[in-house]
């Protein structure tokens, strides 16, 4: 059983996948060198992450693998229906299309964690809290889970430290070769990707303020200024605010960036970045958008109910006209820009997430019991591993330390 929008774009969805998949060779080697043992035969899945193309490459690999999978999309809006309508014609239970109210997503939640998984995979941590949040959830015997984003390992160590997390997690998102790549590499350019299908505006000789500068802000950053954008950034850590100064930015508070800035990108994973106070001291004609995991960082609420008027102008670009007489543009009604209103990450970019992904359900499967309730990275051995097998879809080949160097790199002499 699924509830998808429109089962006959199943055939395009095909050729989405498979496109992804031909893009994915970390993820789909990692997949054909298990597929004999079936490490997950047995194990219902539960999956609440992003349905794009490259999410349906590790779907149909953990089916590959011998689980049970059911599926819900973790934003409301970023669901690609024609993988939707793939992944249902292909056995796997889902529930998400594009344009959720409220109300449907969270149904959508519920209707996923029907089929009772035991092992629980998800973007952001929708899932994991409501599993921890409603009573009729509280007697379920759930092996483990995975998380994907930094905004969803917050909440789950913030339960941890309660002592209220009720099974393991393994938080995929600060494996290097996930945070590292994903963040940096595929949000930087599946971000720019977004605001230019949502405004199509010159980035070069903009002013463009990038609100926070962990992995997500340091690569929207640096493809912004690649193409020739002046960057201001904004933060709250002064050692990233050092290094943000450091890489040639410009560093200041976000109170005088909104009076200069002509793009603004929150990429913080905080609530109330940019307030109502910023936007009225904004420029006519500023563009908002968010790459943060939730709508919270830039006050939509304000933009889309207070102004005087609001009209869609663009494809996922709303026009509004505050009561100053200026008009501000919000891409995607301030949801996630890089998935609303683009694809998301590059397919070879999500192969190594997706292979950390993959991977870790399979360490839960196995070692669930070990490693209590607590949050734990991604074992040190999967993450090398990942990088071994980058490289080599990648045909890069790299030295070997010879045997003087190994014992002099252990000598304490």
């Amino acid at each position: 059983m699924s509830q998808i929008k429109d089962p006959s774009l199943a055939e395009k969805g095909k050729m989405s996948y498979e496109w992804a998949r031909d893009h994915m060779k970390i993820l789909t080697n990692t997949i054909e060198r298990l597929k004999k043992s079936q490490p997950l035969k047995g194990i219902r899945l539960g999956v609440c992450l992003h349905i794009t193309k490259e999410t349906s490459v590790l779907i149909m690999g953990a089916k590959a693998l011998g689980a049970d999978v059911s599926v819900c999309g973790a934003n409301p809006l970023s669901t690609q229906d024609d993988i939707a309508a793939f992944l249902a014609e292909n056995g796997v239970h889902i529930y998400a299309w594009e344009g959720q109210t409220p109300e449907e997503y969270d149904e959508c939640i519920e209707q996923m964690l029907s089929h009772k998984p035991q092992i629980l995979t998800d973007d952001g941590s929708d899932c994991h809290s409501k599993i921890h949040g409603k009573k009729e959830f509280s007697s379920w015997k759930i092996l483990g889970g995975t998380e994907e984003t930094t905004t969803g390992v917050i909440r789950l160590k913030a339960l941890a430290k309660q002592k209220k997390l009720k099974y393991p997690v393994i938080a995929v998102n600060d494996a290097y070769t996930k945070h590292m790549f994903d963040n940096r590499y595929g949000t930087g350019q599946s971000t720019i990707d977004g605001y230019f299908r949502s405004m199509n505006l010159l980035f070069a000789g903009k002013r463009v303020v990038v609100a926070g500068y962990g992995w997500v802000g340091r690569g929207v950053a640096s493809r912004a200024s690649g193409l020739g954008a002046k960057v201001y950034v904004t933060e709250i850590d002064p050692v990233r605010a050092l290094e943000a100064h450091m890489d040639g930015y410009e560093v200041m508070p976000i109170d005088e960036a909104a009076k200069i800035g002509e793009i603004f990108i929150t990429a913080t994973g905080q609530t109330g970045v940019i307030r109502k106070e910023h936007i009225l001291k904004m420029r006519d004609g500023a563009i908002l958008g968010n790459v943060g995991h939730f709508d919270v960082e830039v006050d939509a609420k304000f933009l889309l109910t207070e102004s005087k008027s609001v009209r869609e102008v663009r494809p996922n670009l709303d026009e509004c006209l505050l009561k100053n007489g200026k008009r501000v543009y919000l891409i995607a009604k301030g949801r996630i820009a890089n998935l609303v209103a683009a694809e998301g990450h590059p397919p070879e970019v999500m192969a190594q997430s997706f292979s950390n992904q993959l991977l870790s359900m399979i360490h839960i499967a196995r070692n669930h019991k070990k490693i209590g309730k607590r949050v734990i990275t991604v074992p040190e051995e999967i993450d090398k591993q990942i990088a071994i097998d980058a490289l080599a879809a990648m045909s890069v080949k790299i030295d070997k330390p010879t045997p003087a160097q190994i014992k002099y790199a252990q000598s304490w002499a």
